[in-house]
């Protein structure tokens, strides 16, 4: 028998949305002398711990939750100077774009450079401050549903279980936290929030949504290269047409560069390894320039919710609300999700005030939200750049970025058409003999590396003796269909080399190193099957990010 803890509020994942949501609950508590009781779980060893993004932040959101933030210590150190935008031909050529060209969204002045782990551990101290209380290393594995279909809260998964599904020496079974409301914010492509989804048909009449795969590196470089504030990003070379993405290098503080690829998982050529390009992109002397003779210091990987407008599900369900990430908020006009998931997570918080303030025992669906987000500028800004994905993927890089171009900069976004693209992402692969293999350079280890040693500079780790975290519907589907057809893409999309097939004296069978894994989800999106679920390994289990 599970024990139980009630709460008003409970928040799923302290992200920015999630810390967001428990920072304006309380601010709004205090302001009113108001007692409520919120907390927040994180699947992580630390707040922080599974945070990965580039990331370039617009402040606006941060600037209404905390208008002191620089006298409160926000760790944004590093404000931008500078903008380059680069069109990559081929390994050596690249033509930098002049300003006037760049459409509106990508310009960042005003914006700050960031680690958004370090933010979110900034933010969860103003949350504890506020009185909220944070629970790292506990993974929300269940939703708990009340007798009438509204969402009661969650449990916490049990710790100690063997890889047999057995109790262990050290077995603990979870917690279930029960609340009036329950708030899921755990970032793109959420294990419970994908269950909701289905449940509560919550994507119905929108378009389907759509993903990339975003890797990430943070260099020491030699202090005579750094440009502190300089921000570029470009696309082309080493992705072909039918492949899109872009790349980011940003100086950052403290001799310090991140740099990375995003990769659209709509990709239809299934010998693509989304890892390996961004190993050989580095070799551009666009970005080698910068990087050489630095040293690589932490890597990792993290799956991005890019619909946009056109694919945001529905928000609210009786008993919760789906926020930030998890239900796509991410503007990907400006390649920027944090401003937008705070923004997401402070409108959730007016909502819930106001109805637990009236004496609302909760279990409802909170209409209140929609209201608040349909008079934001939050919504605003995501229909603006509503046609930005679509025409991308339906025109290509290049007629796509000057219909964009047109679309933001000549009309702001109101275009009179909405253009949409309702294929899934999984549903994009063609058959492997459609394709010849990509030989990828070997790595050199000084500008390209292994999986294997990436993975090592993230510091994850996995408690061995638990059952899989990495589920299979059907067992014989990778051997048997995917390996036949794609020549098993797995082996390939997973930035982390979790999936392998492996030949021994009893023939191939499909593996898999579920300790390797980041967290990223890729392979539950990607998966053309539809094969594979995520779901929540023992918490403090991933990757372990100290400045990502």
């Amino acid at each position: 028998m599970r024990e139980s803890m009630e709460f008003d509020v409970v928040i799923v994942g302290a992200g920015p949305a999630g810390l967001s949501t428990a920072c304006r609950l309380m601010q709004q508590a205090q302001e009113n002398e108001q007692e409520l009781t919120v907390c927040v779980v994180e699947k992580g060893s630390e707040v922080g711990a599974h945070i990965l993004s580039g990331a370039v932040v617009e402040t606006r959101a941060l600037d209404e939750l905390f208008p002191d933030w620089k006298e409160k210590g926000a760790p944004l150190n590093t404000a931008v100077t500078e903008d380059e935008v680069y069109l990559l031909k081929d390994p050596k050529q690249g033509t930098k774009v002049p300003n006037a060209f760049v459409p509106k969204t990508m310009h960042n002045q005003g914006n700050y450079i960031v680690s958004l782990g370090n933010l979110c551990r900034w933010l969860a101290e103003q949350a504890e401050e506020l009185g909220v209380e944070v629970f790292p290393g506990f993974a929300a594995s269940e939703v708990l549903f009340n007798e009438d279909g509204s969402v009661k809260g969650i449990a916490t998964g049990d710790m100690g279980v063997t890889a047999e599904g057995e109790q262990g020496p050290n077995y603990m079974p979870g917690m279930e936290l029960h609340a009036k409301y329950t708030i899921f914010s755990e970032g793109c492509r959420g294990h419970l929030g994908k269950q909701l989804i289905s449940q509560f048909s919550l994507y119905k009449g929108s378009d389907a949504q759509h993903y990339g795969l975003g890797i990430k590196e943070l260099w020491d470089i030699p202090a005579e290269q750094h440009k502190p504030g300089l921000v570029v990003h470009g696309s082309g070379w080493p992705l072909d047409k039918e492949t899109s993405g872009g790349f980011f290098l940003y100086h950052t503080d403290n001799n310090q560069v991140v740099v990375g690829l995003i990769i659209d998982l709509n990709y239809k050529n299934p010998h693509l390894s989304p890892f390996d390009e961004f190993q050989r992109l580095k070799h551009h002397p666009v970005l080698s320039r910068h990087l050489k003779g630095g040293k690589r210091v932490s890597y990792g990987a993290r799956a991005i919710t890019k619909g946009g407008y056109n694919s945001l599900p529905k928000m609210t369900f009786p008993g919760g609300l789906l926020l930030g990430c998890d239900a796509g908020t991410l503007n990907f006009s400006k390649i920027k999700g944090t401003h937008t998931a705070m923004k997401s997570g402070m409108l959730a918080a007016e909502a819930l005030f106001e109805a637990l303030s009236n004496g609302d025992e909760g279990g409802k669906e909170l209409e209140r939200f929609n209201e608040l987000f349909k008079d934001s500028w939050l919504y605003d800004e995501l229909y603006r750049s509503r046609n930005f994905g679509p025409a991308m993927h339906k025109f290509g890089q290049l007629a796509g970025g000057a219909f964009n171009y047109i679309d933001q900069n000549w009309f702001g976004g109101r275009i009179p058409v909405t253009l949409h693209d309702n294929h899934p992402d999984h549903a994009q692969l063609a058959p492997a003999d459609h394709y010849e293999p990509i030989k990828y350079p070997k790595p050199d280890g000084e500008l390209s590396f292994d999986k294997l040693s990436s993975v090592f500079l993230s510091n994850t780790n996995h408690e061995e003796d638990q059952p899989c975290h990495l589920k299979l519907a059907d067992a014989d589907i990778p051997l048997k269909q995917n390996l036949k057809l794609f020549a098993e893409p797995a082996q390939r999309y997973c930035p982390a080399g979790v999936y392998e097939i492996v030949e021994d004296e009893a023939g191939q069978r499909f593996q898999i190193n579920g300790q390797n894994c980041l967290h990223c989800k890729t392979c539950d999106i990607k998966d053309p099957a539809q094969n594979i679920t995520w779901v929540t390994p023992e918490g403090m289990g991933g990757p372990n990010y100290p400045n990502m």
